[in-house]
């Protein structure tokens, strides 16, 4: 078995309102409580880097599985948005949404374009983030697949 080991270090040095800063191998960043929760909206924030998380792991695990399969694809682009719930002053990371644009090469085969669709609702249950966060957040996926020029 093997394991991998992350480390990263964060510094808040102030109050509820203020910036703080996060450090994990590439990633250096500000972190501030989001303008939409009444913050400064300084560098990114908790909900952003769960939201980004969830984003990079699927697209990268999707993009590994059509290359394992022999899925020919032009490009990979996905928007992914995360909705937060507030009630009674309650905030719960309600739901993520992913929506990739699969874009496969011109002559893909309908078979090709069913393979693209079942593997991204693979890589949507097979990415670690995804199963570290099932139970607690709803996932759902809103594929498109396109055929390039």
């Amino acid at each position: 078995m093997a394991e991998h080991h992350f480390h990263l270090h964060a510094h808040w040095p102030g109050n509820r309102n203020d910036v703080g800063d996060i450090q994990s191998g590439n990633l250096i960043t500000k972190i501030s409580i989001p303008t939409e929760m009444d913050g400064p909206g300084v560098g990114t924030n908790p909900d952003e880097m769960l939201l980004g998380a969830a984003a990079t792991c699927f697209i990268i695990t999707l993009a590994a599985m059509m290359e394992r399969s022999n899925l020919e694809k032009i490009d990979l682009k996905m928007d992914s948005e995360g909705i937060v719930d507030v009630t009674n002053g309650v905030f719960t990371y309600k739901e993520i949404i992913h929506r990739p644009q699969i874009i496969l090469k011109e002559d893909a085969s309908e078979r090709d374009q069913k393979l693209a669709l079942k593997l991204a609702e693979k890589a949507e249950k097979s990415c670690m983030i995804s199963r570290a966060i099932a139970g607690n957040v709803e996932l759902r996926l809103e594929p498109t697949i396109q055929l390039g020029e």
